[in-house]
């Protein structure tokens, strides 16, 4: 009867210490999707030949986008690198509306073993921040 107590007892615990683990969890890799999108390193990265992609979609594209950016979704991010076959140390720049989806095309490509991808962050404020 008293491991029937204790196990009652201890459940509760367990059960905070993972919630509490599982919020942590979630900011790390909300912040790991954040990271980057400094657009004077962006820009820098840039002049200094990063290729360009923009990862919104096409209409989104067509709408106004960097200079000498192509344009693939972030959905099809790690296909269509495999199919242009860029090479995995190559220089990237990745951006979006916001920020969100190009941090989560930058993991795609991270966890494809790319090894030198930036997330630029939004459209409008590199635009604004261009020098």
């Amino acid at each position: 009867m008293s491991n029937a107590f204790n196990l009652q007892q201890k459940r509760p615990k367990t059960m905070l210490w993972l919630l509490g683990l599982s919020v942590l969890l979630m900011m790390f890799s909300a912040l790991a999707m954040a990271a980057d999108q400094d657009p004077k390193v962006t820009w820098q990265k840039i002049e200094a030949g990063a290729l360009v992609v923009d990862v919104r979609t096409p209409g989104e594209f067509a709408q106004g986008h960097l200079p000498n950016a192509i344009n693939i979704p972030y959905e099809q991010i790690n296909t269509e690198f495999a199919n242009k076959q860029i090479a995995k140390d190559r220089s990237v720049v990745v951006y979006c509306r916001s920020g969100n989806r190009s941090g989560i095309a930058n993991q795609m490509l991270v966890s494809e073993g790319y090894t030198n991808v930036y997330n630029g962050g939004g459209y409008q404020m590199l635009m604004s921040k261009q020098h």
